[in-house]
């Protein structure tokens, strides 16, 4: 869930059509990121796994959503360890919790629309 006041905290010097933007940025990446994470993770591809879990991890953090933060950098830190144990559960874990953020950011999309 995201923590709105960080949120717009973190958003406080853009004009809402920028927010929009970034927004309608990470929904329109959304899909092919996470099938390539998901490809990486069952590839166990710690390569590419570590350089598409960092990015995203990045992005997130835009957003203010403590828990799909922590759970990014989790499956950062697994892939730079190449650690295999959990992986699959983490990374349902957090395209669920992403799942939930997408929802949220569509509806921020259409205040900051209006």
């Amino acid at each position: 869930m995201i923590d709105r006041q960080k949120f717009n905290e973190n958003f406080q010097y853009f004009e809402k059509d920028v927010i929009v933007e970034i927004i309608d940025i990470f929904i329109s990446e959304y899909e092919d990121r996470f099938n390539n994470l998901r490809q990486n993770v069952v590839d166990r591809d710690f390569i590419k796994l570590k350089f598409n879990a960092h990015s995203l991890k990045g992005v997130i953090a835009n957003f203010m959503d403590p828990v799909t933060i922590e759970l990014s950098k989790k499956l950062d830190e697994m892939a730079k360890e190449k650690r295999e144990a959990g992986l699959t559960e983490l990374f349902a874990d957090l395209e669920k919790n992403s799942e939930k953020l997408l929802e949220e950011l569509k509806q921020y999309r259409l205040e900051y629309s209006t």
